[in-house]
């Protein structure tokens, strides 16, 4: 959810920042602008929509070797050229691009600048205002900008350049995420480390309620008291190929076909030489040491948690609650004696997760986070993390990243077991190692896959998802996945509850998509599929080979029951990247939506 670059070097920056922004496109965003600095002062070039239609209004002609760029997910204002950013002071002097939300913004507005009138609908715009107000006053550029986000309540990654002194970008942070790049005569300013591999793979760490001043030949980090930090960089372990589509039309498509490898890739970062599952030390503890499992998610990784839930009670035999971050946050129940927090993000920024996280950790809780991105936030402030190895995930709408959370939190459930001398009757290297055989054979059946999206879902307004058991949370899923990028509007339901309510919904056509991969309720679910046919649905079965019946129409190889939620998505991913595909909409980047969720 929204992006931010800056450049300072040696060659224009126009460019440089463009392609930074088409790295971050996956976080969602509907508008964009760039700002660069040459001997004719700031240039500044924004336009609502895409990156392609930025592009169409920058000024090849005006170039500068010193920028900054954003792209906007609306929630200030509606999205428009004024709105986007960057934003300017009232006098040219000062440019600003932030992501988040300021709280206090109305309060600031009224307090300190009555008599500024404002250009956009922004709070961003209150920001830049308030520099320029403390400039007024007779401070420094540094100590305007200092006070100025004292001021500030709630989220802000910020990057700010001075018309007047356009060799620098002034930087701070706090709660949305923001790296600074090293290189050699030039340093970059990025929200995530891929927007800027083309230029550097070190980086350095902010923390919140930071500073930095960022030049050509140094980066200087302070505290917003103003005292010097220092900190050591890191390489980004990316490679810039993976961002890449290659032969795909989608990142999405490419994404789905990459889940065998992740799977096969956690399988070996999480074994020993003697190939049983093996955690750090200090996690299988935690996880022993607990009386109760709290999983706190949202969206995609809810799901993979109410599975990790399913999980961890029948393999550990932990009592595990699953909770959505933002209820938890407002609303949070009463705690068990000794509790171990597992929070699942895919980007590790999540706003609402890590409200969770910040009140956890005030209360002496012990925390595991579980991402893909092992140097984000929620990693950092959690005690323990778990790496899901499931590279740059670009596409909004998440595949591989969710099933790499299931078959993670499938080994700390082992090894959980482990640590308590539990007997397993299967080998759960092995049972993954068939998953991604059977993920194989699911992502060549794309034909299959495509025809039924085509069948059902061609002309339909609405899709129901049902399933008991495991397969319930896998409906959730996919009917995430086809209302996101296909805009049907879909839901999926335990297939007992549909008489309570749900069955009304039900007319003359009405597609019902139904899993059947779940023994013990096996012939549940195919009498729930017999009540929505007798009301005029048409249903189609998705079945685990073993529990098949003849008129299935389609049937799933057979894998252990405990890891069939994380094969039994895949047909669903493809039906909706499908549906999404015959309904002409955005497959990689759907409307409203962002790939960070990284405001409240």
């Amino acid at each position: 959810m929204c992006g931010i670059v800056g450049y300072v070097g040696n060659q224009d920056a126009k460019e440089i920042l463009l392609k930074g922004l088409e790295k971050l496109e996956y976080r969602g965003y509907d508008s964009a602008g760039i700002a660069i600095v040459n001997e004719d002062g700031v240039q500044l070039f924004k336009e609502k929509g895409r990156i392609a239609q930025l592009r169409e209004v920058v000024d090849e002609n005006k170039t500068g070797t010193v920028g900054i760029g954003h792209t906007r997910w609306a929630t200030h204002g509606a999205p428009s050229r004024v709105n986007a950013h960057p934003h300017q002071s009232t006098s040219h002097r000062f440019t600003i691009v932030h992501n988040g939300v300021i709280e206090n913004y109305e309060e600031i507005q009224k307090d300190y600048l009555q008599d500024v009138t404002f250009i956009s609908e922004t709070d961003t715009e209150v920001i830049v205002q308030l520099i320029e107000r403390s400039m007024d006053e007779g401070n420094n550029v540094e100590r305007a900008f200092r006070q100025t986000l004292s001021l500030l309540k709630g989220s802000y990654a910020i990057a700010l350049l001075d018309e007047t002194d356009p060799e620098k970008i002034y930087v701070g942070k706090n709660k949305s995420p923001l790296l600074v790049g090293l290189g050699d005569g030039v340093n970059v300013v990025a929200s995530d480390a891929m927007a800027m591999l083309n230029v550097t793979n070190e980086f350095v760490e902010l923390m919140d309620q930071e500073i930095v001043i960022v030049t050509r030949e140094a980066v200087t980090i302070k505290n917003l008291a103003g005292v010097t930090v220092n900190r050591d960089s890191y390489i980004a372990e990316l490679d810039a190929s993976d961002i890449e589509k290659g032969t795909y039309p989608h990142y999405m498509l490419k994404e789905i076909d990459e889940q065998p490898l992740v799977i096969r890739n956690i399988i070996s970062k999480y074994q020993d030489e003697n190939g049983e599952v093996t955690l750090a030390e200090d996690i299988r503890n935690a996880m022993k040491a607990a009386d109760r499992i709290y999983i706190i998610a949202a969206g995609t990784s809810y799901h993979a948690g109410l599975v990790g839930k399913q999980l961890i009670e029948t393999v550990a035999k932990k009592p595990v609650e699953t909770h959505i971050a933002s209820e938890f946050l407002y609303n949070m129940p009463l705690v068990s004696e000794k509790p171990l927090f597992i929070f699942i993000s895919q980007s590790g920024e999540t706003a609402d997760s890590r409200g969770v996280l910040v009140n956890v950790k005030k209360l002496g809780y012990p925390a595991l986070t579980i991402t893909n991105v092992p140097g984000s936030t929620l990693s950092r402030e959690a005690d323990f993390t778990l790496h899901t190895f499931a590279g740059p995930e670009i596409a909004v709408a998440s595949t591989k990243a969710y099933t790499a959370q299931m078959a993670v939190l499938s080994l700390l459930a082992v090894d959980a077991a482990k640590a308590q001398e539990i007997e397993l009757d299967f080998d759960p290297i092995k049972e993954l190692s068939i998953v991604a055989t059977v993920m194989e054979a699911l992502c060549d059946q794309k034909d299959a896959l495509e025809k039924i999206s085509r069948d059902f879902l061609n002309v339909t307004r609405n899709c129901f998802f049902i399933g008991r058991a495991s397969d319930y949370y896998v409906g959730l899923e996919g009917a995430l996945k086809l209302k996101e990028i296909s805009y049907i509007q879909a839901e999926g339901f335990a297939g007992g509850e549909l008489k309570h309510g749900t069955i009304a919904l039900i007319e003359e056509g009405t597609p019902v998509i139904a899993l059947a991969t779940q023994k013990h309720v096996n012939l549940s679910i195919r009498g729930n599929v017999k009540e929505v046919a007798a009301r005029g649905a048409n249903p189609c079965i998705i079945s685990l080979e073993g529990l098949n019946s003849e008129n299935d129409q389609f049937v799933i190889p057979k894998v252990h029951e405990y890891l069939t939620p994380l094969v039994a998505v895949i047909p669903l991913q493809l039906i909706a990247y499908y549906a999404s595909l015959h309904r002409g909409c955005d497959v990689d980047k759907p409307r409203n939506l962002a790939k960070s969720v990284t405001v409240e």
